[in-house]
């Protein structure tokens, strides 16, 4: 089976693994992002799908993959809505840290330590797969993107998130967030494989993809928020793509 785990990419979020759930540790610029993510995420899945966001549990009915789940600040708020939920991880050390908090929390989420391609030999199908800040971690972004259209339904979406590659990109999320912040460990992020909203929109297309919408998410230091975007991609950006039917 061929693989884009890139494993010294793995190691850093294994040695993160434990403070995936404290808002004010490793992962605090996540939980401050998280918000502004699923504003998005939630809105495309609706538009997509027909459903309504005002009624209890409205994605029900919805097979979703969170590929790169972390310690589940997505795959959580995504099962409390109603989805039948995977969560994927390729660092072992993510997994049981998100299954104990979602028996916790009283969800029932299928977190399994296994791969995009893996899951995707394995014939493996969701109406909806997120792939959140994982294509600059691997080591073949176009593989790995195929590998998640292979796992989408025809008619499924993908939301797809990442980091611009350019100078403002690189004094934010490398100098700002990493060297002066310190809300990441220094290296946990590698400006060289971030990538531009258009090499990720070929990509995408590249895949077997079509992409539908594109926003950027902004970071407010006055007012300390996230927010949607329709023209600023200039740092973190995000994308859904369908599978035609």
């Amino acid at each position: 089976m061929t693989t884009t785990i890139d494993a010294a990419e793995v190691a850093k979020f294994e040695a993160m693994a434990a403070e995936w759930w404290d808002p004010t540790g490793k992962f605090k610029p996540l939980h401050e992002m998280n918000p502004c993510r699923l504003d998005y995420i939630t809105r495309q899945i609706a538009a997509e799908f027909g459903r309504d966001l005002t009624q209890p549990e409205p994605f029900k009915g919805l097979r979703l993959l969170d590929i790169g789940c972390g310690g589940g600040l997505l795959s959580e708020p995504m099962a409390r809505l109603g989805a039948t939920v995977v969560g994927a991880d390729v660092a072992a050390r993510n997994i049981p840290v998100a299954q104990i908090h979602a028996e916790q929390s009283g969800l029932s989420i299928d977190y399994r330590h296994t791969s995009a391609e893996a899951l995707a030999e394995a014939g493996e199908q969701f109406d909806v797969v997120l792939n959140m800040e994982v294509v600059e971690h691997v080591a073949d972004p176009l593989a790995y993107l195929t590998a998640c259209q292979h796992l989408l339904k025809p008619g499924g979406l993908m939301v797809c998130s990442t980091l611009n590659r350019n100078a403002k990109s690189f004094a934010m999320a490398i100098v700002g967030a990493e060297w002066i912040m310190r809300w990441l460990p220094k290296g946990t992020h590698d400006w060289k494989k971030f990538i531009t909203p258009e090499e990720l929109l070929d990509l995408i297309r590249r895949a077997g993809l079509d992409p539908v919408d594109r926003k950027g998410m902004v970071f407010n230091a006055v007012s300390w928020r996230w927010s949607l975007s329709e023209r600023d991609l200039s740092v973190n950006y995000v994308t859904a793509s369908v599978k035609r039917a």
